[in-house]
């Protein structure tokens, strides 16, 4: 039987990368972390790299745009630990076919939308009757400083041509999966926030990113491990604030 004391954390995407760094760093902080992956193979290999850490980890099967993995891993998790402490919704996709609105493959922009948007509302939907049985849950959603519409708005920002019309467009849809959960859940111990990891090398930018995992992981951290008097419904990058 689960200790009732130990916080259980669910991290979606969490095989490699910013996920898998999120991951060690709550395991470390002696929190139960479950390795959300759609890869069978990848994902046991990554809690077994954990436990050999002596670290508690384990898999869980979740694939954002198979409701039927969802389901399936809301159910495990309810009868295995009754409850869920943190979601970090980590998992998400670019694709090279993605570009400015002028050019971009419909069907790019759709693959980015069903992952980055409608597959973390089916997983936090699912996950949130676990998460109101915990005492004060946490949810953290990755989102990136390209969903800012301010800062895509300034031809001076250092990022300006990154114009992914689908990418860009999930993830600020994302914030609006922030944004209202924090509202609707404002009378409850649940804090919902946004957290831009900052420009991290990782597969998805082969690895041109001025930020090791490490130092992209510790934002979404902090903000899974927030205290009660912390904010919600805010978007925040590792320097605070971010411009919606």
């Amino acid at each position: 039987m689960q200790e009732m004391s130990k916080k259980i954390a669910l991290v979606t995407g969490a095989n490699k990368g910013i996920g898998l760094g999120i991951a060690h760093q709550l395991a470390k902080r002696g929190i139960t972390v479950l390795l959300g992956a759609r890869d069978t193979a990848r994902g046991e290999q990554a809690a077994a790299k954990l436990r050999g850490e002596a670290l508690d980890a384990h898999f869980v099967r979740l694939d954002l745009v198979r409701p039927e993995t969802i389901e399936a891993a809301a159910a495990s998790i309810a009868a295995q630990f009754q409850r869920l402490d943190i979601l970090v919704n980590n998992a998400g996709i670019n694709d090279p076919a993605d570009g400015p609105p002028s050019t971009a493959d419909l069907n790019s922009v759709k693959r980015a939308m069903e992952t980055n948007f409608l597959g973390t509302l089916a997983v936090t939907q699912a996950m949130l009757p676990l998460l109101r049985r915990a005492a004060a849950a946490r949810i953290v959603n990755l989102s990136s400083g390209l969903a800012s519409l301010e800062k895509n708005g300034d031809p001076a920002w250092d990022f300006a041509s990154f114009k992914l019309i689908g990418y860009n467009a999930s993830k600020a849809a994302l914030n609006m999966l922030t944004v209202q959960p924090a509202y609707e859940l404002r009378d409850t111990g649940i804090k919902v926030n946004s957290v831009s990891p900052g420009f991290v090398a990782t597969d998805m930018n082969e690895h041109r990113g001025t930020l090791t995992i490490e130092e992209g992981a510790a934002g979404p951290v902090r903000l899974a491990l927030l205290p009660a008097n912390g904010p919600s419904g805010r978007f925040f990058s590792g320097d605070g604030f971010h411009p919606w």
